[in-house]
């Protein structure tokens, strides 16, 4: 059972957590932000509670920590920005070609686990038997994917939509 400081703090806790919460949400934001602070600020008010619980409006005490609390990390996140802004090398990605584009269109149109294999095998360029090792499955079984999905990938990159690639099954 709990004692009497402990229900003490529970009911100050509940008639005091919203308006804690929106003072926080209004500075922030961010709820989620907003929700971790005021959780930050109940924890030390619990860790004061003798001393807080004396004070003549302790939920003022909890709103003041709550909202230092926000300002700090307001200025920890622009310190770290600027420190980002300055430090980084901005390293733009070109935008894919339509090759690439066209090719990861057609993996998407193979089976899974041929699409595991190919990207595996082909563009993380790991050996046969690391792919295997990988997918929990035999070296012939990769081979087989591997086999399979690249003769399906012919057939959906082809620019003839008439090629059936000699007829053989694709498994697409």
């Amino acid at each position: 059972m709990p004692d009497a400081a402990e229900r003490d703090f529970e009911e100050f806790y509940a008639a005091t957590w919203p308006r804690t919460l929106a003072v926080v949400y209004a500075l922030t934001g961010d709820r989620g932000s907003a929700e971790e602070i005021a959780q930050e600020a109940y924890v030390k008010a619990w860790s004061h509670w003798t001393k807080v619980s004396r004070y003549d409006q302790p939920a003022a005490w909890v709103r003041q920590v709550a909202t230092r609390l926000s300002v700090s990390r307001w200025r920890r996140g622009k310190v770290a920005a600027a420190w980002l802004a300055r430090n980084r090398t901005e390293q733009v990605s070109p935008a894919p070609d339509e090759t690439s584009t066209a090719l990861v269109q057609a993996l998407l149109r193979l089976p899974e686990a041929q699409r595991r294999a190919i990207v595996l095998h082909h563009l993380a360029d790991l050996p046969v038997d690391e792919v295997a090792r990988i997918e929990r499955c035999p070296a012939g079984t990769v081979k087989a994917r591997l086999s399979r999905g690249r003769t399906a990938l012919a057939h959906l990159l082809s620019d003839d939509p008439a090629d059936e690639t000699n007829g053989a099954p694709t498994h697409v």
